[in-house]
């Protein structure tokens, strides 16, 4: 199995910028594609964007679509979400997850694990 531990997470102002990396340990990690997520208090969880196994493809969801870039780096086994011009909308909890294959998707249902989050608060 494969486990993901998030970290960068805290406290920023609007307009502000954040990078938060996750940390996956297994040997599948360069073949599996990734993606961020969100969840705000008594919210569902809610798909940000994914990246394939070898960076050739990503999609981002409109609300952050412009502002947050999703990077990975298959050597350290990490993967990267850069944010940018955040807004109080943005406040939730992060959650980095790994995919059952290579290909991007937007469905939290292709995701097999999770991390335990990290804590993103925009305030003005």
């Amino acid at each position: 199995q494969m486990q993901l531990v998030e970290s960068g997470g805290g406290v920023v102002k609007t307009g502000g910028s954040l990078t938060l990396s996750c940390v996956a340990s297994g040997l599948s990690f360069s073949r599996t594609a990734m993606g961020w997520f969100r969840q705000a208090p008594g919210k569902a969880r809610e798909f940000l964007t994914t990246i394939s196994w070898n960076s050739g493809a990503t999609f981002y969801e409109a609300p952050v679509r412009g502002r947050f870039t999703i990077s990975r780096n298959n050597a350290r086994n990490t993967v990267y979400l850069q944010m940018s011009d955040l807004k109080a909308e943005d406040t939730a909890v992060y959650y980095c997850a790994a995919a059952k294959d290579n290909i991007a998707s937007a469905l939290e249902s292709d995701y097999l694990y999770w991390g335990p989050g990290t804590q993103v608060t925009v305030s003005s």
